[in-house]
């Protein structure tokens, strides 16, 4: 008789594949918007082991689009850690100091799903081979604009401007995966929709079980 649990249709999707998927180490810096859908889709696509890393607390201008906000006031990554049963939490500022103290070798995939442009480039010159990276989510409506390419063919994205930019600045020409939308801003200030913060982070999640199964 097979066996019958909560991995049971993710099995019969993967295959052999789910082996590896339960073998796989991810870290995903940033645990907002966007990466709280990375981690929620994640953990339930069986990913063996997930460490989370933040220094935010929930606060009630996230409730429109960050999974766990209800825990207003908590460490976004210890809320999430009760949510999610095996995770593991670090709260961190993710800046070069953090970065030069914490080894990125034992994790198949990192995610960055942070908005700190020179954290993101920190981490880009650490673990390109490894990196999924997002842009920004923010003033958009329409969820199919949503692309994945190159950090260089990126296009029509203000944020993803300025991270090439800086990431030029630090003579960094290697390559990796970025998220983006190129739809023009639909207003003015931190407008967000959780429609598509939450797409930007299934897209990620989708990559990275890519990047999983395809490793040898």
């Amino acid at each position: 008789m097979d066996l019958v649990d909560r991995f049971s249709r993710t099995r019969v999707l993967f295959g052999e594949g789910f082996e590896k998927i339960q073998r796989s180490k991810v870290v995903i810096f940033g645990v907002g918007g966007v990466g709280s859908f990375v981690l929620d889709s994640l953990y339930r696509t069986g990913v063996g082991e997930i460490t989370i890393i933040d220094c935010d607390e929930f606060d009630v201008t996230n409730q429109n689009r960050q999974i766990g906000s209800e825990a207003l006031g908590e460490k976004k990554v210890e809320a999430l850690a009760r949510r999610y049963e095996g995770v593991t939490p670090i709260v961190a500022n993710v800046d070069e100091a953090f970065l030069e103290g914490f080894s990125l070798e034992e994790f198949d995939v990192v995610v960055d799903a942070i908005d700190d442009i020179p954290a993101k480039v920190a981490l880009a010159k650490r673990a390109h081979t490894k990196l999924l990276s997002s842009t920004g989510s923010a003033k958009k409506l329409n969820p199919l604009h949503i692309k994945v390419d190159s950090i260089w063919k990126s296009y029509g994205d203000k944020f993803a401007r300025k991270f090439r930019e800086a990431l030029k600045k630090e003579g960094f020409e290697d390559d990796f995966l970025v998220v983006f939308s190129p739809e023009p801003p639909q207003c003015k200030g931190l407008g967000s929709f959780s429609a598509v913060t939450g797409s930007f982070g299934l897209q990620l999640a989708s990559e990275a079980i890519r990047k999983i199964l395809v490793k040898e």
